[in-house]
């Protein structure tokens, strides 16, 4: 039986609560080791990176007013491709670590997708460790994620109708990736790979897998899939633009308020002070 240190009550209601959140970042990551396993693996493209944009969080039903106290939400944690592309060719592997109070706490999921499916009451931190493939990264990558099952608004009404969607946005950046990787990443709609400098040669891209094995993790068709956030480079770089635009409008008032200011000043010298 699921416990948590965080418990909430709300009016049970059947309003929609509030939509998806979404949080950004960016992680580096850099192999630290060099042994004969990644030597097969060919040499490393210096001052090249490979990004991988993820997302990471948890969708949340509440399970209805017959729900028990123990068990008042279904929820699913889950790390995706950003376009819900399969993370396969680059992660080999997901561990959730859950609540103590879980029956065996630390879940594996050896293939994509990668996300877990459980119930309770309680919100808590999931840490996720992504494990790459042999010649993607030898470090793992620690995500933490608090799951989360009620609306922001602790006023906000339960609903069966519409799900607490939380998110993160994380673009993995491989520096330095051996040529390997970079060979079976180079036609992988989940990977963005740059363009190489002139004069580099490497060996042809490696043939994408057959349709129905490259869609084993991908995310597309997923039941919950018209629940993600849609992440948009270009959406992103609007918000900026606007916000970039009303600084520069704040900006503008302010002087036009200290020129009014200083006018006013000027005015109200003595004739001898001018």
């Amino acid at each position: 039986m699921p416990q948590s240190s965080s418990t909430k009550t709300h009016d049970q209601d059947p309003t929609d609560i509030t939509g998806p959140t979404l949080k950004s970042q960016r992680t580096k990551m850099v192999n630290t080791s060099d042994d004969s396993e990644k030597k097969s693996s060919g040499k490393k493209l210096k001052e090249l990176e490979v990004g991988v944009p993820i997302v990471y969080g948890n969708v949340a039903f509440w399970l209805g007013k017959k729900a028990s106290e123990f068990q008042s939400h279904k929820w699913t944690i889950y790390v995706r491709g950003a376009t819900n592309e399969d993370l396969g060719v680059v992660v080999k592997r997901v561990v959730f670590q859950l609540h103590s109070s879980f029956n065996n706490p630390t879940r594996v999921v050896d293939n994509p997708p990668f996300e877990l499916t459980e119930s309770g009451w309680g919100e808590f931190e999931i840490v996720m460790t992504l494990h790459f493939h042999t010649d993607v990264c030898d470090k793992p990558l620690h995500l933490y994620h608090h799951l989360k099952l009620y609306p922001e608004d602790e006023s906000g009404a339960l609903s069966t109708k519409k799900p607490v969607v939380v998110e993160s946005y994380d673009e993995i950046v491989f520096a330095e990736p051996s040529e390997s990787f970079f060979a079976r990443v180079q036609n992988h709609p989940a990977v963005n790979v740059p363009r190489l400098p002139p004069g580099l040669n490497l060996p042809p891209p490696v043939p994408i897998e057959d349709v129905d094995r490259r869609k084993r993790g991908d995310t597309k068709d997923h039941p919950l899939s018209q629940l993600f956030t849609n992440f948009s480079e270009a959406d992103e770089l609007l918000k900026l633009t606007a916000a970039r635009q009303q600084v520069q409008g704040h900006i503008a008032r302010l002087r036009r308020q200290l020129s009014m200011v200083d006018g006013q000043h000027q005015q109200l010298k003595p004739a001898s002070d001018l």
